[in-house]
């Protein structure tokens, strides 16, 4: 009997002694007062918080709450990417009478869907550009290897190949794995010069060059600002930053990169149309141009300026909103700085069309573009093409588990963890990448045909409606209206 009680006080004791030590460390420990104050229990709390997103987003929201993406667009690019009915039923979950709820006037004479221009492309390249570039509609907006994983970014490229459009670099560099997925690249120079540096972080031409004349690099986005954190440079956690990414960037491993918040290539306005025509004359005539999220209007107003006193152009101008996304930010840069897209926009081409220039600069609109409905608005208010980033990373798994500035990603997407980004299979994914372009680009001529009209040029700002009111709806002539010279 004897060695039987003390049999079962041993075997208590593994599953107690433990639970003991930590309620005794809870206790002695000051940082956190509730495990002191709770010692054990307390810490449920933050188990509870640790699974917070999911449950908020499996349990909670409904169809049309959830942020960044809610769930009913988050389903509309799965089954997009997947290839699958992407109809819904029983009518709308949108309340066509909040204010702010937007759409488009069809036409009671549509056209037939095969009267409408099919796969829509859009010409890159001004006067002095020698390599112009045929542009589709819809592509990557500019994601990082780095911050993504290999596999992510070889599902992209691979998927651009596929489906016939661009894939944005993103700042961190021209990767193998950009070039070995073979899709058509537009290779983004950021403050840090990441691919084409000198060791003292200065711009690299000879490097710059000799990338610059791959064939994959079709064109040249030069990076002022980013969306969602505009004037606040990238961040590169220590844990993502590996002796692989160390390589390409030109940069010490293991340590986290903050990209500088300004160009050393320049300072001014001038300065900046100089760098774009020393890029363009680098690339053997490629197709170069700038991303901004506009902030000061008077700056944007210089650049004008200056284009026209130097007759230097841009061959395109990429718009980045407010809203955009981003794997790592303040906050405060990420909700209060920077104009939304839309404003932006507007903007943007409003002045270009002032100064005469908008015929020959394209605008590229980025900023959280899900739906087709998401391109026509963009392209009402004067965009030529459009870029998206989160709706292509959820094409190829992303869950919006808002684990990306933690390299835990738990569908290999924003990971540089080998055990992590295995699971993120490139040859099933890139079909999927391919899919949701495709369906939704499709989606995009249907309505072109609903409104009545040919192709994406005919669409203005009268065609896009916006709620004021319970009973005011009001076109985006009215909300955004054209300058007045």
């Amino acid at each position: 009997m004897v060695s039987i009680f003390w049999s079962s006080v041993l075997w208590s004791l593994i599953v107690f002694l433990p639970i003991i030590i930590i309620g005794v460390y809870d206790i002695i420990q000051r940082k956190h007062a509730i495990k002191n104050n709770f010692p054990v229990i307390g810490r449920l709390r933050y188990l509870l918080e640790t699974f917070r997103p999911e449950i908020q987003q499996y349990f909670v929201e409904t169809e049309t709450e959830g942020t960044p993406i809610n769930r009913m667009f988050r389903s509309l690019i799965y089954t997009r990417a997947k290839n699958q009915n992407d109809t819904t039923p029983f009518g709308t979950k949108s309340d066509v009478y909040r204010v702010g709820y937007e759409c488009m006037a069809h036409s009671m004479y549509p056209k037939h869907h095969d009267e409408v221009e099919q796969n829509p492309r859009v010409l890159f390249g001004g006067k002095d550009c020698k390599q112009p570039y045929n542009a589709s509609l819809l592509n990557i907006s500019a994601m990082s290897f780095g911050s993504l994983s290999k596999n992510a970014i070889l599902a992209l490229s691979k998927g651009a190949k596929l489906g016939g459009f661009a894939h944005n670099t993103g700042e961190g560099g021209l990767s193998p794995y950009h070039l070995e997925g073979g899709g058509d690249l537009i290779w983004q120079i950021g403050t840090a010069y990441f691919g084409c540096r000198t060791k003292d972080g200065n711009f690299c031409p000879d490097t710059f060059k000799k990338k610059s004349l791959l064939d994959n690099v079709k064109m040249i986005e030069i990076k002022l600002s980013q969306g969602a954190k505009p004037g606040h440079g990238g961040i590169l956690p220590a844990s993502k930053n590996t002796e692989e990414i160390a390589k390409i960037r030109d940069v010490e491993p293991h340590t986290e990169i903050l990209s500088p918040t300004y160009h050393k290539a320049f300072n001014n306005a001038e300065g900046l149309l100089h760098f774009v025509q020393q890029l363009r004359e680098l690339s053997g005539g490629k197709p170069v141009g700038f991303k901004l999220c506009v902030g000061s209007k008077e700056e944007f107003i210089e650049v004008c300026e200056a284009m026209k006193k130097t007759q230097i152009l841009p061959d395109f101008i990429t718009v980045d909103g407010g809203e955009g996304g981003t794997g790592a930010a303040p906050i405060e840069f990420t909700n209060s700085i920077g104009l939304p897209l839309r404003e932006g926009l507007s903007f943007v081409v409003d002045s270009l069309i002032r100064y005469n220039f908008k015929d020959n600069v394209r605008v590229i609109a980025s900023g959280r573009v899900f739906s087709a409905f998401h391109i026509i608005r963009l392209i009402a208010l004067g965009a030529d093409t459009v870029n998206s980033a989160r709706a292509m990373m959820m094409a190829i798994g992303c869950i919006q588990a808002l684990q990306c500035n933690t390299n835990t990603c738990p569908t290999g997407v924003a990971t540089q963890d080998k055990s992590l980004m295995k699971g993120l299979d490139v040859n099933d994914k890139y079909v999927r990448v391919a899919n949701f372009h495709k369906k939704t680009v499709d989606s995009y001529s249907e309505m072109i045909a609903a409104a009545g009209l040919s192709n994406g040029d005919e669409i203005q700002r009268k065609h896009i409606l916006h709620r004021l009111g319970p009973n005011k709806m009001v076109t985006y002539n009215e909300l955004y209206p054209e300058l007045q010279y």
